[in-house]
């Protein structure tokens, strides 16, 4: 053996060994497509042998990684990869050889100089027929960097395997080539992420989207999903009171607000086994928020046949509205599961996502928990928030608070903002990706009501004039109570229907009256000479409305209040009032253009009671207008269900 040969052989040898401490002590996090699996390791369940696996040139050396994983399944896996005719291409074939990696020499044959291409491409068409893995860099050999070329495309349009895209990073070095080769640090983190397998013909542009969506999400996966200090901070905050996180469940469920049976769940604990396949993680906090998502579910359901959803609640209503929605639409218990979600607790989110390991997790509103989003980045689970809403105060707060807190806007993925103000606060506080499709809750279909039991209400009723307080807050009760005693100066059939926000609240309620009412939670009802029927059950918010002939909507009347949703009602064509301080559903109420009227305290409230029961034919045109006003019911928009796809790999 010449010098030159000594030499060159043992550089190979400490590459060889360089590359092989770096990837053995990285710490890698290898997750994807769960369909993805049994087509990169050809496991027994896998619908076709041989398959196309596409990574950026850049991240060839740790390709090893990927092969080693797929060797602990199946150590017969054969994994073939196309290299450069250069020597610096077999110089990195000799490199990975020790993995069981069998390298193909060929280039894409540019300019009428044959550079192996087509010699390559039909090898590389015959180990596919054979069943093997084939591994190919779609950007190389010269680039540029990051931009598929056609032989990608013409591959896989011969063979018919399936293609699945692969993005990796790890704690690496940046060399000064073309593609900014890494070289792969000892002792750091990594990640490997495979995407959705594909056997249908797919663009060049395809190619790169996919690889390119792949690759940025282990990047920002490894970029933020270091925890900092203040990560660390809020990491030791829930630690320190897992005790009284505890209490705190132990009084809520003395006071009607927890599932016993289920308590469990908000410590990530669960009875249910994880259903095979591919898993979306919704999270929805109570009633409006479920409501808002029941038709894009149905036409995730509907696209997806194959795919499962997790839905999880903070409260009870949340849970009733879901159970409803499983029995009304069909979907099996198998395909539509339910949880408690835990609290913002290190160790019981950990427990929660190692049991159920979602795809993608999808936060409803303006549910943002520093440590949840936290671990889903770790573990390069993609998280979206749909119907995004910030109120300015919010941002304000927020905004105040971004030197200090961590980069939590940072790590979402997107953000579909329910309106262009909502956009602007989330773009400023730096979430990457920011669309309006329009608020969810604009389309969600009507509160369900139980019709057999609406007809028995209406005969009880008879023709009583019906006033709904929905959904209010502790303090407003005591406003609308004296409002109502006022309004049957001049009505004294009038019936007022209080509706808790929190139904727990309705012996409380009955206190603050000199004459106990009727409760719904008792089955309950009034009489002929009842002014007052206190509605303190869940889930039933839809009854009550139907039944009544003009309704004020909660959470309004004392600052800061926020408000509620008046979608539903005026959906349902229900004369509306609400106090001044609506702040959270701003958008709403600017888009019904002053046809709910506001009001501040009790006296103009009595005296709105007063005018709709003296002219109702007037106020119910007043209803009709401001439905109108809202838009009608259309399917979820197209872009919002390619967006989380894409989410999804």
């Amino acid at each position: 053996m010449t010098a030159s040969g000594t030499i060159s052989r043992a550089l190979l040898i400490l590459a060889r060994g360089y590359l092989a401490l770096a990837l053995r002590t990285t710490r890698w996090t290898i997750t994807g497509a769960p369909d993805a699996v049994p087509v990169l390791t050809q496991s027994p369940e896998r619908k076709t042998d041989g398959a196309i696996v596409a990574a950026w040139h850049a991240t060839l050396l740790m390709l090893p990684a990927m092969c080693r994983w797929g060797h602990q399944s199946n150590p017969q896996l054969t994994i073939t990869v196309m290299i450069s005719r250069n020597r610096d291409g077999r110089f990195i074939n000799d490199l990975v050889a020790p993995w069981g990696i069998i390298g193909v020499e060929g280039s894409s044959d540019r300019g009428g100089k044959n550079k192996g291409g087509s010699r390559a491409l039909r090898q590389a068409c015959e180990i596919l027929r054979n069943g093997a893995i084939f591994a190919l860099t779609p950007d190389g050999p010269r680039g540029p960097a990051r931009i598929a070329q056609r032989g990608t495309e013409t591959l896989i349009r011969l063979t018919g395997k399936p293609f699945v895209p692969v993005g990796t990073a790890c704690t690496s070095l940046r060399l000064p080539t073309w593609d900014g080769l890494r070289l792969p640090l000892p002792f750091g983190r990594g990640y490997l992420l495979y995407g959705q397998p594909s056997t249908e013909a797919i663009t060049t542009e395809a190619v790169t989207e996919r690889l390119d969506r792949l690759t940025r999400r282990a990047e920002t996966a490894l970029s933020l999903g270091r925890a900092g200090i203040s990560d660390r901070l809020w990491q030791g905050l829930g630690a320190a009171l897992m005790p009284a996180l505890r209490g705190m469940m132990l009084w809520r469920l003395r006071r009607g607000k927890e599932n016993a049976a289920r308590l469990a769940e908000r410590r990530g604990r669960t009875t249910l086994e994880r259903p095979n396949g591919e898993l979306i993680w919704l999270h929805a906090a109570s009633v409006g928020e479920v409501q808002s998502i029941l038709p894009l579910l149905g036409a995730l359901a509907t696209r997806h046949p194959a795919r499962h959803f997790l839905i999880t609640t903070a409260t009870l209503g949340g849970a009733a509205i879901v159970a409803a929605h499983q029995a009304s639409a069909g979907l099996a218990a198998a395909r539509l599961i339910h949880q408690f979600i835990p609290y913002d607790v290190a160790l019981w989110t950990r427990r929660f996502l190692d049991h159920w390991r979602p795809s993608a997790l999808l936060l409803t509103d303006s549910e943002l928990w520093p440590g949840l989003i936290l671990a889903c980045t770790r573990r390069a689970i993609p998280v979206g928030v749909l119907n995004g809403r910030l109120s300015a105060r919010s941002w304000q707060r927020w905004k105040r608070l971004k030197p200090f807190a961590p980069p939590l806007f940072s790590r979402l993925d997107f953000v579909a903002a329910r309106g262009e103000e909502d956009a602007r606060h989330f773009r400023a506080l730096g979430v990457r990706e920011v669309v309006c499709h329009g608020d969810l809750k604009q389309n969600a279909p009507p509160p369900a009501v139980d019709e057999a039991e609406l007809a028995r209400l209406r005969q009880t009723l008879g023709a009583r004039p019906v006033f709904l307080a929905a959904s209010t807050h502790a303090g407003e009760d005591e406003i609308i109570l004296r409002a109502a005693a006022l309004a049957r100066r001049k009505h004294p059939d009038l019936l007022t229907i209080i509706a808790p926000r929190h139904p727990v609240r309705g012996p409380a309620i009955a206190a603050l009256c000199s004459a106990t009412p009727p409760l719904r939670s008792r089955g309950e009802l009034p009489d002929t000479g009842s002014p007052l029927w206190i509605a303190d059950t869940l889930g039933e918010l839809g009854l009550f409305y139907r039944l009544a002939t003009c309704a004020f909507i909660g959470n309004s009347l004392l600052s800061p209040g926020g408000g509620h949703n008046p979608f539903e009602p005026v959906r349902l064509d229900v004369i509306l009032s609400s106090g001044p301080h609506c702040s959270n559903f701003r958008p709403a109420f600017a888009q019904l253009n002053g046809l709910v009227s506001t009001i501040h305290d009790e006296q103009e409230l009595a005296g709105w009671i007063d005018a709709v029961m003296t002219d109702p034919i007037s106020w119910q045109a007043r209803a009709s207008e401001a439905r109108a006003a809202v838009a009608p019911e259309e399917a979820v928009p197209a872009a919002l269900l390619d967006r989380i796809d894409a989410l999804c790999g």
